[in-house]
């Protein structure tokens, strides 16, 4: 559904971010893309979508060559950033103007969304606070049925209640042919929503792993004691004493924190490659 074949990127010919790169995404997973500030999950999600170029190798989606700009493939695509631009429209006249660009939109779906949100049809939507704003363009993308959706720190701005809401949306219009990618930094809002994780650090896709594959390789565990390093694979304390990883060696899934495990995968890289890189 997506591919990149050794792909490089950089701002500049001094700045150089992504250099052969290679990831595989498939379709029928939601896929949380972690990784530190500056470590290029936002260009890699506008290189996805054919707002940015790379110098060299390939982004293929959908068997289409991004940089070629194929109608058939954009109109499969739907990208919400983290900062956006809403024009001087109602939510009815954005979607008179931009549903049809979408195929498949369906607006019973688009109206139920915003009345999950609780958004107002009828105002104009720089009137709406930013909050309203993600929640009216998450709406909107949902509702395209895009078989690739990509969200740039989707609950940034969004309430408890609605960060439930998108939660429930997004696992109920998750299917089989589509393929949901979401960069965040709030991984706690996401961890019982997401199935793949990809972890970007120095330009780097350094873990690319299913959830079900981490789960039967490590165990997260509380200990009241620090434990040694010769004994686990990483520890950090925590108000109940010191959260554990260790390797699952009962092959048993475990319940795994997102956080704990991309700082995991942080401070021992080498050993994280070792554990998920043969997946």
């Amino acid at each position: 559904m997506i591919t990149l074949r050794e792909l490089s990127f950089g701002y500049s010919k001094t700045d150089v971010l992504f250099e052969k790169l290679n990831l595989r995404l498939q379709p029928g997973n939601v896929c949380g893309l972690l990784g530190k500030n500056g470590a290029g999950k936002t260009t890699l999600l506008k290189i996805m979508a054919g707002l940015l170029f790379a110098q060299a190798g390939d982004c293929m989606r959908l068997g289409f060559n991004v940089k070629n700009r194929e109608p058939e493939s954009l109109s499969h695509i739907y990208f919400v950033p983290e900062e956006f631009f809403v024009p001087q429209l109602t939510a009815k006249q954005y979607l008179d103007l931009y549903a049809p660009f979408y195929s498949h939109f369906d607006t019973t779906l688009f109206e139920a969304c915003i009345k999950e949100f609780d958004i107002p049809n009828n105002k104009l939507l720089p009137t709406f606070s930013y909050g309203q704003k993600k929640k009216f363009l998450i709406s909107f993308a949902i509702a395209t049925q895009c078989k690739i959706i990509l969200f740039d720190e989707p609950t940034n701005g969004l309430d408890i209640p609605s960060k439930s809401q998108f939660r429930k949306l997004i696992a109920s219009n998750m299917t089989d042919d589509k393929l949901f990618i979401i960069s965040t930094h709030q991984v706690h809002d996401v961890e019982k929503l997401v199935d793949r994780v990809v972890i970007l650090d120095d330009g780097k896709i350094i873990i690319n792993s299913s959830l079900a594959h981490v789960t039967k390789t490590i165990a997260i565990e509380q200990e009241s004691s620090e434990p040694s390093l010769n004994s686990c694979i990483y520890y950090e304390k925590n108000i109940s004493g010191y959260a554990v990883v260790t390797e699952n060696k009962s092959n048993r899934d475990s319940n795994i924190d997102l956080e704990i495990f991309f700082n995991m995968v942080i401070a021992n890289k080498e050993k994280s490659s070792q554990l998920f890189g043969g997946e």
